[in-house]
């Protein structure tokens, strides 16, 4: 079989396309929902208070859960962070969190007792998150010696953020952890 310079030409052209489009580096793919907070453990100092409720709240990209706190007006020394097992807080017995990850958020200077007391049937199960895309279950872990401890089980590791807010909706005073879990990298 005889080429023609103009087969040639075509051939030449198709196989330099082909393997420039093999050099080029792969675009990375954008950020679920704009959303770049990353998994590594988050933390802040501060204030102190009392557990006045824990809620939950499901949004477009995320889900969320809130922690508000009486007593302060300053955001309160809290650390969030991934943890392989949950444990009860003074016994340190493993607690089973539903969902494939396990986020701890422990707030220092902060008493949930009378809240446990008054709120809560099964500290483990604090909240009902069925139907959420991410959360999977929220338990009140321990509040012992002014520290209080959370986990929350949700699907799998994903991104969160968490922000310390003045002022509670509904209330002159107060402030506000807020934990927000995006639902996809």
């Amino acid at each position: 079989m005889i080429r023609t310079p103009f087969r040639l030409l075509v051939l030449a052209l198709a196989s330099a396309l082909a393997s420039l489009a093999l050099a080029l580096p792969a675009q990375a793919a954008a950020p679920y929902c704009g959303i770049t907070w990353g998994s590594l453990d988050k933390s802040s100092g501060g204030g102190g208070g009392t557990v006045a409720n824990v809620r939950a709240g499901q949004h477009d990209c995320y889900d969320r859960v809130v922690i508000d706190l009486s007593g302060t007006q300053t955001s309160n020394n809290w650390t969030v962070g991934y943890v392989d097992q949950v444990r009860d807080d003074p016994s340190d017995q493993p607690v089973t969190l539903a969902g494939g990850a396990r986020l701890q958020i422990r707030l220092h200077g902060v008493n949930a007792d009378s809240y446990a007391l008054a709120h809560t049937a099964d500290p483990h199960d604090l909240l009902n998150v069925t139907g959420y895309r991410t959360l999977r279950q929220v338990a009140l872990t321990g509040s012992f010696e002014n520290v209080t401890s959370i986990a929350v089980g949700v699907r799998a590791r994903l991104p969160f953020r968490v922000l310390g807010l003045t002022g509670i909706p509904g209330s002159s005073s107060g402030t506000r952890i807020v934990l927000d879990v995006a639902h996809a990298w």
